[in-house]
């Protein structure tokens, strides 16, 4: 294009040089005698309309080469300003959680969010995993280095994040917490959609009380130390043990892991020390507890020598409660993406919250009680 507007402007000016020279030459006297007119005319006509038409087709490529240019970029903007426009109508997200393969519950949450969190739906996700509370802050730092627009949390452990958080907030990303509550000032948090992990333990302390034993020697099987959802289940059980008298026979974490799980069990009857309730803080603690007392021939669940409790209400375990093989299971709602969701859309509108914490709804199951409607529905 360049070349060509070069180009022009030399015709340009050859024709403006032949119109100076054939000026000058009528200026500097009369033509000779010899000299016909009708050529000297003709001449003159022709190279006036040799460069008019040369002007006129340059002026015409140039035009047309200027408005294919214009086309060309204007294309180009319009493709970059869509392309922008495209992008901007994702919501940048940085989930991190725990293990999805930690227990049944883990694997149904993160199911939840994978299938809320998506391009369809508005959203560029990217997740980060660990049961390690530093290997999570180590993920939180990058995603705020990244930019995401917000960070949703369900933190390993309840402690050490203020700084984290503030350093999100510093940045302009929100911070949703999910799943687990965290010890941090409410300022450095949108909003939370938890489980209250102290009332499922209650609600679970509560039901045991009410088996009115003669006795209470209890094992518990305690998740990873630290979290949430250990620090409120075994709270609730410590606490009323402490004030009702009831025996702590052996009190171990198992790190929610069926096996170990099954070896502390095992290390117990091995021991020859007697109990009657097993307190397991999940769903595959208990039935690894379970194993050791079918390796034994120890009977359990309802009309069993023992009493089988566990938590998050798996499918499969609440099938283990209709059977009568367990006792009683303790709801831990995972299905948290769609509040999330609609959190985040108010925000992005403009809108606020109508409160800071939803504390998800959650049951007690009673084997005496549950139906096969139960496992169906509220099985995860």
């Amino acid at each position: 294009m360049k070349m060509k507007k070069k180009f022009v402007s030399m015709v340009l000016s050859l024709a403006m040089v032949a119109t100076v020279v054939t000026g000058c030459g009528n200026d500097g006297g009369s033509a000779p005698a010899s000299t016909d007119t009708t050529t000297t005319d003709a001449a003159a006509d022709t190279t006036t309309d040799a460069a008019a038409d040369t002007t006129t087709d340059a002026a015409a490529d140039t035009t047309t080469d200027a408005a294919a240019d214009t086309t060309t970029d204007a294309a180009e903007d319009t493709t970059t300003d869509a392309a922008a426009e495209a992008s901007g109508e994702l919501i940048t997200v940085g989930i991190i959680n725990n293990d999805p393969n930690e227990s049944g519950y883990r694997t149904a949450n993160d199911k939840d969010l994978k299938a809320t969190f998506t391009e369809e739906n508005g959203y560029d996700a990217s997740f980060a995993y660990s049961n390690e509370n530093d290997e999570q802050i180590a993920a939180a730092q990058k995603f705020i280095q990244d930019g995401v627009d917000y960070l949703l949390l369900s933190a390993a452990g309840t402690a050490g994040w203020d700084s984290t958080l503030q350093d999100a907030q510093d940045a302009g990303v929100r911070v949703i917490l999910f799943d687990r509550v965290i010890d941090a000032d409410e300022s450095l948090y949108e909003g939370s959609i938890v489980s209250d992990m102290d009332a499922e333990g209650q609600k679970a302390v509560e039901w045991l009380k009410s088996q009115s034993l003669s006795e209470y020697n209890i094992i518990h099987l305690q998740g990873v130390m630290g979290s949430a959802a250990q620090v409120g289940r075994s709270g609730a059980l410590t606490d009323t043990a402490a004030a009702e008298g009831w025996n702590i026979v052996t009190q171990q974490t198992a790190d929610w892991n069926a096996e170990t799980a099954q070896q502390i069990v095992q290390s117990v009857i091995d021991s020859g020390t007697s109990f009657n309730v097993i307190y397991a803080e999940n769903d595959d603690m208990a039935r690894g507890a379970v194993a050791a007392l079918d390796s034994a021939n120890i009977s359990h669940g309802v009309d069993g020598d023992v009493i089988i409790m566990g938590f998050d209400c798996n499918k499969w375990a609440l099938q283990e409660l209709l059977d009568g093989n367990w006792n009683y299971d303790g709801q831990c709602n995972p299905f948290q993406s769609s509040y999330i969701s609609d959190i985040i859309k108010t925000l992005e509108s403009g809108g606020t919250l109508s409160e800071k914490t939803i504390i998800m709804d959650e049951k007690g199951f009673d084997a005496t009680t549950i139906t096969a409607e139960d496992v169906e529905n509220y099985g995860i």
